[in-house]
């Protein structure tokens, strides 16, 4: 079963990091919470904390099979720190999955990696998205390459099967 580092925050969105990961842990994966530093973070509705196994700047990006960034302000919060988008850069060009839902995206723009792809996200970003050289898509789930991206939390269940089919 696959190893998958789940890059967060605090204020992410509670259900896009609870639900996925269930359905990640129920199939069998392993999930490892990577954050900026030890500890626990929230998320932004106060239903949902992650205890962080490891600090990202202590990872290796090679040990993980796939990523997930879940939305809310968690990827707005890691893209302003340089070892967050360094690691996410060179776990990218592996080629291995990652798997970005909402606000998600943000931590892959800042690190210059969606140019040319087809990615959706959250409506706020959409402009950014297609500023960042991305061709925007209105979907529920888009799939590019090793790239997964879902616009909000009604699409979870779309998302989660689409997640799941790449980590056969």
């Amino acid at each position: 079963m696959a190893k998958i580092g789940v890059m967060i925050d605090n204020f992410f969105e509670d259900v896009e990091y609870t639900r996925p990961v269930k359905a990640f842990k129920d199939a069998g994966h392993q999930i490892t919470n990577l954050g900026i530093k030890k500890g626990r973070v929230k998320g932004k509705k106060g239903t949902a904390t992650v205890e962080i196994d490891e600090r990202i700047r202590d990872s290796d990006y090679n040990s993980f099979d796939a990523i997930f960034i879940p939305g809310g302000y968690s990827p707005d919060n890691l893209r302003g720190h340089r070892e967050a988008v360094e690691f996410i850069r060179n776990f990218f060009h592996t080629d291995k999955p990652v798997f970005a839902i909402c606000h998600g995206p943000q931590l892959l723009i800042t690190a210059q990696l969606i140019e040319g792809r087809k990615v959706t996200g959250w409506r706020s970003i959409v402009q950014d998205i297609k500023n960042a050289g991305a061709e925007f898509r209105d979907q529920e789930v888009v799939e590019d390459g090793n790239l997964v991206t879902s616009r909000q939390p009604s699409d979870i269940p779309a998302f989660i099967e689409v997640c799941l089919k790449k980590l056969e």
